[in-house]
């Protein structure tokens, strides 16, 4: 019963590993989009900019229009730093456990920890759904962590 139970909490534990890693190439695809927003922001302005003399009351180009402001270069630099390191950062972490690589263990729980207090810092001052359900999700992820790191050094051959 335990042995059943132990597999299904693994599975849980690769799955969730799955679920981060795709987090985190989508943050790496997001990063480096950031680092060419600025380009975005004049094609973005090119698309709608015939849409909108044609009809300025259009959905779609309107809503695009009045995000295009706060696409600025320290800004769009900021968020692309932060998505390429926290993207890398949790990649390189996914495939290490994912490959038993028994430093991983500790150094997603210590990396997730960080995260999370940063998540929670920010959280303080604008609150984000997003961030409550990542914040969430990362503290999951710790414990199924922390729970399989004591299982493989448990099954370790003694040195």
């Amino acid at each position: 019963m335990i042995h059943i139970q132990e597999k299904n909490i693994h599975r849980v534990f690769v799955i969730s590993l799955i679920l981060k890693g795709l987090n985190s190439f989508l943050e790496i695809i997001g990063g480096i989009l950031f680092l060419f927003t600025g380009s975005i922001t004049m094609i973005l302005s090119f698309l709608i900019k015939g849409e909108l003399i044609e009809d300025p009351t259009d959905f779609v180009a309107s809503h695009i229009q009045q995000v295009i402001p706060y696409f600025s270069t320290h800004g769009q630099l900021y968020a692309s730093l932060y998505l390429l390191s926290h993207g890398i950062i949790k990649i390189i972490l996914v495939v290490s456990l994912l490959r038993n690589k028994l430093w991983a263990y500790p150094a997603t729980i210590v990396v997730l920890f960080l995260f999370i207090a940063y998540q929670l810092y920010r959280l303080t001052y604008a609150y984000s759904l997003t961030f409550v359900l990542l914040t969430l999700f990362d503290i999951f992820i710790i414990i199924l962590t922390w729970h399989e790191y004591r299982l493989v050094r448990k099954h370790l051959p003694v040195q």
